[in-house]
C-alpha cells in the first residue's frame, strides 16, 4: 500500500511518492524511500514487496554499473526495462510482487518513463501511478498533467497527485518525496516533506 507518480517534464521526468511503508494497515516505518537511484541518469520507485523489490532493484543497479563499466557509458533505459521484464517473466510460476515506474534520460530516446508489473508487462507512458492511492493521484495527473510542463510545475503536480492520495488512501502518507532526472543534472532530490502530527 503506497502512492507512486512518475511523468515526463520538458527535459526530464519527475518521480514522487509518499513516505509511509505498510504490512496491511499496519504502519512498519515512516520515513520509508521509494525511490531507488539506479543510475545517475535512471531511477525507479517502489510499489509492492519491499523484499522483492530491493532484489530486484539491487540486480538493475548492478547491471547498470556492468554496462558502464563495459562500455564507457550509461545503459540505455530500455534495455535496464528489457531485463526487468525477462527477469519478471521468466520467474513464474513464483511471482515478484513488484510494481514499479523507471524513468529518466538517456542518449537513445531522451526523457522516457516505464512501467512494469509482477508478471513482466512493460508500458511507455507519459504520466502513470501505482500503489493503492493510485486512483486519486492519477485523477490529479489526468487534470494536470500536460506536455512541455517546466520543472517547477511538474514538482507542483507530483506534489497535488501524492497529497491527494494522502488525503484519501490509508496505505499513503507521512509525507512526499520528489526526484527529478534532467539531461544537464541527472538524479536530484527536489523535495523531501515530512507530515507534522495531529495533536
Amino acid at each position: 500500500m503506497t502512492t507512486t507518480v512518475g511523468f515526463v517534464f520538458n527535459g526530464g521526468v519527475v518521480l514522487a511518492t509518499d513516505k509511509r511503508v505498510t504490512a496491511g494497515y499496519y504502519i512498519a516505518h515512516k520515513r520509508g524511500e521509494k525511490i531507488w537511484k539506479i543510475d545517475g541518469h535512471v531511477a525507479a520507485t517502489m510499489s509492492g514487496g519491499v523484499a522483492d523489490l530491493q532484489s530486484l532493484l539491487a540486480l538493475l543497479t548492478t547491471r547498470a554499473r556492468e554496462y558502464r563499466l563495459a562500455h564507457g557509458r550509461p545503459i540505455p533505459i530500455r534495455a535496464l526495462v528489457n531485463y526487468v521484464s525477462l527477469v519478471l517473466f521468466y520467474s513464474r510460476p513464483y511471482v515478484y510482487l513488484v510494481h514499479s515506474i523507471i524513468g529518466g534520460v538517456d542518449e537513445d530516446e531522451g526523457a522516457v518513463l516505464y512501467m512494469t508489473d509482477w508478471l513482466g508487462t512493460v508500458t511507455k507512458e507519459k504520466y502513470v501511478a501505482t500503489g493503492s492511492g493510485s486512483p486519486y493521484a492519477k485523477g490529479v495527473l489526468e487534470v494536470g498533467y500536460r506536455e512541455g510542463m517546466s520543472l517547477d510545475e511538474a514538482v507542483e503536480l507530483a506534489v497535488r497527485a501524492v497529497s491527494a492520495a494522502i488525503k484519501n488512501d490509508p496505505g499513503s502518507g507521512e509525507g512526499i518525496d520528489v526526484v527529478a532526472i534532467t539531461r544537464s543534472e541527472g538524479f536530484k532530490r527536489v523535495l523531501s516533506t515530512t507530515a507534522r502530527p495531529v495533536l
